[in-house]
């Protein structure tokens, strides 16, 4: 098992910190930009990496075909949000954020699919 398979209890605890301060200041609609207030952006998760240097922010829209638009405007409005976020932390150093869509309900989605599926349902049956 690698080192690098589970997160550490800092790199969690930051990464926490970071997705709650950056869902507050897209809440209000600190960022100044009025697509990103439009396209209301939430943040799924935060992950940060194990020298606390880069954090990466796995982002969802609920305007459907709106992913692209909403990483555009989150990365147009980078290092202006990331001087929003710094005060708000109380950490030594502010890791560069990295916008991503978030997939995991579409992955999540689409498992639902298989499984309701009545040839896997069939096969699950039978392992009962």
């Amino acid at each position: 098992m690698s080192k690098a398979s589970a997160p550490s209890q800092r790199q969690l605890r930051a990464g926490e910190l970071i997705r709650h301060a950056l869902a507050e200041i897209l809440l209000r609609g600190e960022s100044g930009d009025p697509e990103l207030e439009r396209l209301s952006p939430t943040v799924a998760e935060v992950q940060v990496s194990p020298d606390l240097k880069i954090a990466t922010a796995y982002m969802r829209t609920l305007m459907a075909g709106q992913e692209q638009a909403m990483l555009d405007a989150l990365n147009r409005n980078k290092r202006y949000i990331r001087g929003l976020i710094a005060p708000k932390l109380d950490m030594k150093f502010m890791p560069e954020i990295r916008y991503r869509i978030d997939t995991a309900l579409d992955y999540a989605e689409k498992i639902d699919e298989l499984l309701k599926r009545p040839d896997v349902a069939r096969d699950l049956k039978k392992q009962d």
